[in-house]
């Protein structure tokens, strides 16, 4: 995630898209993410570590399976062990202390958020899959070779492959963040906060939600009763 301080951060876990109806009848397609609740684990002062910054914890977490140094960083904190931390840089957190909860209704509907995550790793895929390259011709005399990439260029000058072309290779498994995202619909209740739009990763995968860095003025969505 960008190192530009926010206001406010939660972590959360992608359940998954589905629809919701406006209050005109339209149809807007959203992500619906499972946001905390977390525990700040650690504050972060500019008097201590010359940064503002709150530490958050999300899932609690089998002590057994986790390491001794990780043990004694929830202990000093006097909290529950948790699956996954995430530091976020805040640009006040004066009125954050150790312990605190952070819910979905930190957020609001109409707020706009920038939504963190790991995509769906796809292994070794070819330039078709990888970059949408089209198939070669499939007529005789092209060979076993209808899902290559082709041609790589002149052999005598410059006598390489150059750069960025798109060539076979790791698909997928990268950190991507998507911005200005419209926060259609939040449910305390259930934990629930739920994007205009689709979000990186599979089901269950862990996402960063934070209120944009970069805000985009565009129309609200409202949503019907």
């Amino acid at each position: 995630m960008s190192n530009m301080p926010v206001e406010k951060g939660i972590i959360g876990r992608k359940l998954g898209m589905t629809q919701i109806f406006t209050s005109n009848g339209n149809v807007v397609p959203v992500t619906v993410i499972e946001a905390g609740p977390c525990t700040v684990i650690q504050k972060k002062t500019p008097e201590n570590d010359s940064y503002s910054a709150i530490q958050l914890g999300f899932m609690e977490f089998d002590d057994k399976k986790a390491s001794k140094p990780v043990k004694g960083h929830f202990k000093k904190a006097t909290v529950k062990t948790m699956k996954h931390l995430k530091e976020f840089k805040v640009k006040d957190a004066d009125g954050i202390n150790v312990g605190d909860k952070i819910e979905a209704d930190s957020f609001k509907e109409g707020e706009k958020v920038d939504v963190t995550g790991l995509t769906k790793g796809r292994g070794y895929s070819g330039a078709i899959k990888r970059w949408g390259q089209h198939k070669q011709a499939a007529s005789h005399g092209v060979g076993p070779i209808h899902r290559q990439a082709g041609s790589m260029g002149a052999n005598s000058d410059p006598s390489r492959i150059m750069k960025n072309k798109h060539m076979p290779g790791q698909y997928g498994h990268e950190q991507v963040t998507i911005l200005n995202l419209d926060v259609i619909k939040v449910d305390k209740e259930k934990n629930i906060i739920a994007v205009k739009g689709a979000v990186p990763g599979p089901k269950g995968a862990v996402v960063f939600v934070r209120n944009t860095v970069k805000p985009v003025k565009t129309a609200a969505v409202k949503v019907g009763k």
